[in-house]
This record gives structure tokens, sequence and C-alpha cells, in this order.
């Protein structure tokens, strides 16, 4: 058996899962320790049931056998003197083959790349449907907010672009420098060279830093002579998306999957947005550089425009 540690917030989650579907139609027996990683106050939510699907859970037994954790004092006295004994595999970079290999371990790790499931991407992506709004039950504050964006974005050329700005990762040296302003405004010029009428809906989890550099990008556009009207338009063509917490944040990642086109972030989460995304002829912007200081080319997937801290197009893929 393999017992997959569950980790992170949405998007990993989704990851994960993908792996769990992977070794499942390998024939492999796979469970998911949801426990260590939230037992927390401050915890993400676990919120893989808006997809509808459910999966095995390893016994607390089960996970201390694995990860050699038992407190009984002689097991105790034992890992002080000879050292713990886990049957654990940590995966290596975004795509470690080895992962698939295994038949008893306890697999961490991110997972975060195609590679894992790209022989049954079809069941992958029937997985994370999301069902129809009026399904979700939801607060009216909620379902008027996400029906009224809905409505735009299927009414328009839309971009959904996903600022995440660094406030929860614990290691900012391996983020610094890849989403930078520079790379969303080249993104952003990038989509309007070829859809000049598209519609920008941004998500962030800092909506009050996003606004000021809107209003930054919107005045380097604006060119003179440009009459009020323009100036209007080219305002409206902005439109911050507001009202999702954690618990409802699921709701960001349906409205990013029904635009047409993406900007992304180096985030599980935009990732998704895009990967579900299904315009067969969507562009998808994303940073050339996913962490500093390792390669990242098994995250990226067909089709995805790579520019680099400086707005700069580096690559298609």
């Amino acid at each position: 058996m393999n017992i997959i540690r569950m980790s992170g917030g949405l998007g990993n989650q989704m990851f994960q899962y993908a792996l769990y579907l992977k070794l499942r139609s390998m024939g492999k027996e796979v469970k998911f320790d949801d426990i260590n990683e939230y037992r927390g106050e401050n915890t993400r939510p676990i919120v893989l049931a808006v997809f509808g699907v459910d999966y095995p859970k390893a016994t607390w037994d089960e996970i201390t056998a694995f990860t050699d954790g038992s407190m009984e004092l002689r097991k105790r006295i034992r890992r002080n003197l000879f050292g713990r004994k886990a049957i654990e595999y940590e995966e290596k970079g975004f795509f470690d083959p080895q992962v698939l290999g295994f038949e008893d371990m306890y697999l961490k790790g991110a997972f975060q790349s195609e590679k894992y499931f790209e022989d049954i991407k079809d069941e992958v992506r029937s997985t994370y449907q999301f069902p129809e709004l009026e399904e979700l039950h939801l607060p009216q504050k909620h379902y008027n907010s996400t029906k009224g964006y809905l409505d735009r974005i299927e009414g328009c050329e839309a971009v959904a672009l996903h600022m995440y700005r660094g406030d929860s990762r614990n290691n900012e040296e391996l983020y610094d420098g890849i989403c930078t302003e520079k790379y969303y405004e080249g993104a952003v010029r990038y989509i309007q060279e070829r859809y000049p009428q598209a519609i920008f809906f941004i998500f962030s989890n800092e909506p009050k830093w996003v606004k000021g550099w809107v209003i930054s990008l919107m005045k380097s556009q604006i060119e003179e002579g440009m009459s009020r009207q323009e100036i209007k338009n080219l305002e409206n063509r902005f439109v911050m998306v507001e009202t999702n917490s954690e618990y409802t944040g699921y709701l960001d990642m349906f409205l990013m999957s029904r635009c047409r086109h993406n900007i992304i972030s180096n985030s599980s989460f935009s990732w998704w947005g895009a990967w579900l995304n299904e315009n067969p002829g969507k562009l998808i912007c994303a940073p050339s550089r996913w962490i500093n200081g390792m390669e990242g080319d098994e995250v990226y997937t067909k089709g995805m425009t790579l520019l680099d801290e400086n707005g700069n197009v580096k690559r298609t893929l």
C-alpha cells in the first residue's frame, strides 16, 4: 500500500489526487494521510469535495507504521538510539518517475506535473468538473457575485490574471523575482496585441496592492489625445474579482477556467485554472521560472508562452 501525504491548498490537493488516480490506474492500493498537515488551527481547508470526490484515508496506525512515528516508549528509545526507520520517500524535482514505482511507500511531495497523469488526462479532467452554481448551494452573497462575474466572463474575450503575492510562502528566496510587475505587464501586452478587446479579470490574495498596480498599468497605456470615453473603455478592461475567502476560493478557480485565456503565476492554483480552461484556442502566459534554483520544465504544458521577469517572451511550448 502507498500513502500520499496531502498538503497545501486546493491546487496542491488536486495534483496529489491526480497522482492517486494514476497510481490506482496502475493497480496499486493507495490511501491518503489527510491528518498531519491539517491538524493546526490555521491550516488550510481540504476542498476536494467540491468535485464530488472521496478518497480512502489511512488510519493513524497505518501512518505511524510507515513514518515510524509511534510515541510508545520503547519505540521512542529505539529511535533515539538507532534513528528513525521510516518507509517514506520525498519527491525529487517536479516530476520524479520513482514515485510511480513503489508498492509500499509513504509519499511526500507536490507532484506538480502533468507528466504524472498524462495518459489518464481524460479521467482527471472529468473528475475535476465543477458543478453548476445552483448545485453548490452557496450563500446568496457568493452566488450573486459569482454569477455576475460569470455572465461578464462569458460575454467577452475574458482573460484570467492570477497575481499571487507571497504572504504565505515560507521561503521567499525560492519565489523572489519571478512573477514581477514587469512579468504581468508583459503578459498583458502579449495578449492585448493579439486580442485588443480583451477584458482582464484579476484574481489575487492582495487586492489593495493589485488595484494600485492596475492604476499604474492603465496610466502607462493612456495615449496622448485619447478621449474620455476611450480612457473609460480602458478602465473597464480590468476587473478585480473579489468576495471569496480560502473556503470559497474554488469559485475563483471555477471562474478562471471559464475565461478564454489565462495569465498565471507560479502557483498550482492558477495552473489548474488554466489547465481546466477548455477553449481550444486559449493563450496561457506563464513565468519562465517556476522556482529559483530548480529546473521546472516538467511543470509547463504544451502551448504555454513563457515570459521572464522583465516581461519578455522567452519561448512558446
